[in-house]
């Protein structure tokens, strides 16, 4: 296993659970003094120590199992009955405590997931930021003269590659969203990531990596089925020519 396969597996690791043949490799990569890796691992292990001191711990109260029996008209004089109601109240307090814990992971999951997806937009403004200051990015402006049409502007620079700043977009249906396209001169769009706008009308996207602005013809939008397109299924509703 490489570094990138190390790295993809630590998350697991760090919680425990990893496969043995995994946490093996894991270990061996990890005592040859990978530093990369080792950082890596140490971050996991914090964010897991974030969220697991975030979660309450619950008791049962000691009234519980006297209400269960109670619910199913059993009084503290039905001797004959007390240890099969026990056993009972049991396996309910084990499987709530059992749904309490599978909660709790899945939060943690879905928690997680956010946390990367803010580090991947974090990183994706810090480089449209970035963009913005560089003397060979380009800029060029649509929508100005026309009555009520999405206006903006497009920012294309030749190693950061293009950002698009709109507003006055339309409203769509639900199952839709708005796709980027980059349309090289001569040649077809080629789709550059989907986006949606907020209530106001606005959006940013970014479309992060080397492009040549000498090639480029355009930056289009459309509208298209929420899991997008390979080509435009409809009329673009902006098309920026550079």
């Amino acid at each position: 296993m490489n570094c990138h396969d190390i790295q993809e597996t630590l998350e697991l690791y760090a919680l425990g659970i990893a496969e043995p043949s995994d946490k093996s490799e894991i270990e061996r990569h990890l005592s040859a003094g990978c530093t990369a890796c080792e950082e890596q691992l140490q971050a996991a292990r914090a964010t897991n120590a974030m969220f697991l001191s975030q979660a309450e711990s619950h008791n049962p109260p000691a009234r519980l199992k006297r209400r269960i029996m109670a619910s199913v008209g059993v009084q503290k004089s039905s001797w004959s009955w007390l240890g099969a109601l026990s056993t009972a109240a049991m396996m309910g307090v084990a499987l709530w405590l059992g749904n309490q814990e599978r909660t709790r992971t899945n939060e943690l999951a879905d928690a997680r997931l956010l946390i990367q997806q803010a580090e991947s937009q974090r990183d994706r403004l810090s480089l449209a930021i970035a963009m913005l200051n560089q003397p060979e990015t380009q800029q060029v402006s649509f929508g100005k003269n026309l009555p009520q049409p999405p206006r903006g502007n497009v920012f294309v620079n030749p190693k950061l590659g293009v950002l698009l700043v709109a507003s006055n977009l339309p409203k769509i249906d639900v199952g839709k969203t708005f796709e980027m396209w980059v349309i090289p001169k001569g040649s077809a769009p080629r789709p550059a990531g989907l986006f949606q706008s907020t209530g106001d009308g606005t959006a940013v996207h970014f479309l992060a990596g080397p492009v040549d602005p000498s090639m480029l013809g355009a930056v289009a939008i459309s509208v298209e089925p929420v899991a997008g397109s390979a080509a435009p299924t409809t009329t673009p509703i902006v098309v920026a020519a550079l």
